[in-house]
């Protein structure tokens, strides 16, 4: 790969060091320094576990789901023929309404679109973030609503400014009754209502049918609405009409995007030579298999900004689970976090070769670049990036801290789609070797479930404060609670009254 030798032996590099010529990607064990811990009984079971979720086996038991995000780039695999049909029909449908939108076709009364403005969060944002953010917007002014902040829902509608009239707006949320999307679409709604403009004729829904948000969408004769499936995660959803929507109305070659990802696919079932498996238990030597070290996720490239959030959540609630399988307490999980190279050397990266040896580095190495480096200083630029990224992993191998590094030729669509499912099957067969859910997220569904138990107690706190003529103020937080009954909460309480307090 023309690379230089790493601290060591160069025996020991071209032994650990893996180049996949026919999908152009590279993995470096070579500077892990950790054993492989997973008998080839380990192996056989993952790889099994795998190709029977894959036949359509129910992989989420909690939910009683399949799961099926890898049929998504490969329709033939899906276990039923209208599965297969409603995989082809929607891609077909999301290529055709993005052509409409890029030439005019499809508008408004103030002419062809200018912006795009994404409504959503989690999994119905990161994926597309990431895809957008590596693969710049083709014409068209990009903006994303992935937060319930008021802040931010301002800074965004000032960035839009006069393109409101030729916004479109694809709202996605898989259950349709999210609160950060729905108070998102309620915010812009009341922008364009104050400006006299129509939702229905710029708004597009990508939810699951029969949802809340299906059914207003259908009953106001929205532009379009897309489906999503109960058997794709949200994590897992970039290559549904979650990801490849605003892709596709932003120019992306999608149909390139979902290659690269069926690409690795393949090669990801097979024993041998199988980037995914090597991933997968390279992570497990590396964390002994019970998540003692973090991931720190450094791509030297900012077009891969958007690859430590996003691998985060499909790491993070894939792996982190308090319960394996059988039902045994185990507190599972691998911990991401990351930032971009050469940014990070001047951060954090003094910690990771002199502090706490309690990490690994996935380093993102991008051979060529997007742009064409035509000028000295672009040229010079460059070769210190490169020559930064190899500095930086030596620095690190000297002093014993373990590193893998990902190799791409270019970033493109296609690549992608490559890193994009290289992730995915290897977090899949971790979690088949630490024996976990990879699939369900219980964790967030508790924390749904309180932040909507904390907003029923300001409703009644509200109500109280109106019938006794009170004004909030934390320091009547032991009387508030005692009059509601909700002592037990008397800190929620405060912050609750501590909120309104600063309230205009």
């Amino acid at each position: 790969m023309g690379h230089d030798c790493a601290v060591g032996n160069w025996e020991h590099f071209q032994k650990n060091c893996h180049w996949f010529e026919e999908l152009e990607i590279g993995l470096d064990f070579s500077k892990l320094n950790r054993p492989n811990k997973i008998t080839k009984d380990r192996v056989r079971m993952a790889l099994d576990a795998v190709k029977a979720l894959e036949q359509g086996a129910i992989a989420n038991g909690t939910e009683g789901r399949r799961v099926g995000h890898y049929w998504l780039r490969a329709p033939e695999l899906a276990p039923e023929e209208n599965m297969r049909r409603e995989i082809v029909e929607t891609r077909e449908k999301v290529e055709s309404f993005a052509a409409a939108v890029r030439s005019g076709a499809i508008g408004t009364a103030a002419g062809p679109f200018t912006d795009l403005l994404c409504i959503g969060i989690g999994g119905s944002a990161l994926g597309s973030q990431l895809l957008l953010g590596a693969l710049p917007p083709n014409g068209m002014g990009l903006h994303f609503l992935d937060n319930t902040d008021p802040d931010g829902f301002a800074r965004i509608f000032r960035a839009i400014g006069e393109n409101l009239s030729r916004t479109l707006l694809v709202v996605t949320s898989k259950s349709g009754s999210t609160p950060e999307p729905r108070n998102g679409l309620a915010a812009f709604e009341e922008l364009l209502r104050s400006k006299n403009l129509p939702l229905a004729e710029r708004a597009v829904a990508v939810t699951c049918a029969g949802s809340a948000l299906d059914r207003r969408a259908e009953k106001e004769s929205w532009m379009a609405r897309f489906p999503m499936w109960d058997w794709v995660g949200g994590r897992t959803s970039v290559c549904s009409a979650v990801g490849l929507l605003p892709a596709a109305l932003c120019g992306i070659d999608i149909g390139a995007f979902l290659s690269g990802a069926a690409a690795m696919d393949r090669l990801t079932r097979r024993p041998e030579n199988n980037p995914a498996l090597e991933l997968a238990i390279g992570w497990y030597g590396a964390t002994e298999g019970r998540g003692a070290a973090d991931m720190v996720v450094l791509p030297y490239c900012d077009a891969l900004r958007g690859l430590s959030p996003y691998l985060q959540q499909l790491t993070m609630e894939s792996l982190g689970k308090r319960l394996s399988r059988k039902g045994e307490t185990v507190h599972q999980g691998l911990t991401v976090y990351g930032n971009r190279g050469s940014t990070d050397q001047h951060s954090y990266v003094q910690q990771l070769r002199d502090g706490l040896k309690n990490f690994f580095v996935t380093f993102v190495e991008v051979l060529r670049g997007q742009e064409l480096r035509a000028t000295a200083a672009q040229k010079s630029a460059g070769e210190y990036l490169e020559g930064f990224f190899l500095g930086t992993r030596e620095a690190l191998a000297a002093e014993g801290r373990p590193s893998i590094t990902i190799t791409l030729r270019q970033v493109d669509a296609s690549s992608l789609g490559l890193l994009v499912a290289l992730f995915e099957r290897a977090v899949g067969f971790y979690g088949e070797f630490i024996d976990v859910n990879a699939y369900d997220q219980p964790g967030v569904e508790a924390g749904k479930r309180a932040a909507d138990r904390s907003l029923r107690l300001l409703r009644d706190i509200e109500k109280f404060l109106e019938r006794a003529g009170m004004g909030p103020d934390g320091k009547n937080a032991s009387a508030v609670a005692a009059a509601l009954g909700r002592t037990e909460e008397m800190e929620m309480v405060f912050k609750w009254l501590e909120f309104l307090r600063a309230q205009p």
